[in-house]
């Protein structure tokens, strides 16, 4: 047997192998030794082998995050896809729905935003649901906080008009911003900035907070549609293919 071939099969022995199968203790230091230097020697002659593990174990790692994704939406399924307080847009009565995590001063937010319309509009047939979870810091609240006050005061309709206007706002959300926000969509900037601090609101901001601790989110946008997390900015093209596996499904 050449030394190659002996490596290589010693190789494939101690990865086929349950890990006692291969005792080196078991062996003399020289047994050892000699053992150690033909893996190593075939490992450099076929550093090819340590690509195809690597790619074994990232497979094996994805669809462990998969298998756990799913778990964890189909546990927490109510309080994702019908919590009774956050915003439905798109196709109401659609077949399946899409939920968004989102933080306003969020860039890649910002660079889904019109994909995600996009998508929703040229499929017709999505229940579009916004998680308001700001996590980059002050400004992501107050955004937040004044989307939720709209929506409770104001409507969805009035969200909606806010929602678009906040993910594209550059400025600081002062006061004197949020009330003249409000203005332009001829909206009671009163109530709205009352409505801000408001229990309600703490609640909704508490509750998400909560429900992605759970779910493990720990950045934004993150996405859940069917028993699928999709953690991260995704193409349209990507995205719709994901909802066409969900409609298969």
């Amino acid at each position: 047997m050449t030394r190659t071939t002996l490596a290589a099969a010693l190789v494939a022995f101690g990865l086929a192998q349950p890990a006692a199968a291969l005792d080196l203790t078991a062996m003399t230091d020289a047994e050892r030794d000699a053992f150690r230097d033909e893996v190593r020697s075939y490992l450099l002659d076929n550093p090819e082998v340590l690509m195809e593990a690597i790619q074994v174990l990232e497979a094996r790692n994805a669809q462990a995050q998969v298998d756990n994704d799913a778990a964890l939406v189909t546990t927490n399924a109510e309080d994702i896809y019908q919590d009774g307080y956050s915003w439905v847009g798109g196709n109401p009565e659609g077949d399946i729905t899409l939920v968004e995590f989102i933080d306003y001063r969020c860039t890649y937010c910002r660079k889904a935003h019109d994909e995600v319309a996009a998508l929703i509009e040229t499929d017709g047939n999505i229940r579009f649901v916004v998680k308001e979870f700001p996590i980059l810091g002050e400004q992501s609240v107050i955004s937040s906080r004044f989307a939720i006050a709209t929506l409770q005061q104001a409507g969805p309709d009035a969200y909606k008009q806010v929602h678009d206007a906040l993910i594209t706002f550059r400025g600081n959300l002062d006061a004197q911003n949020l009330r003249r926000l409000a203005d332009s969509f001829d909206l009671d900037a009163d109530a709205i900035l009352a409505q801000m601090e408001a229990p309600e609101v703490n609640r909704v901001i508490d509750e998400n907070r909560a429900l992605a601790q759970r779910l493990q989110i720990n950045g934004t946008p993150t996405f859940v549609l069917g028993e699928q997390m999709v953690r991260g900015y995704a193409p349209l093209q990507a995205m719709q293919q994901i909802v066409e596996e969900v409609r298969a499904q």
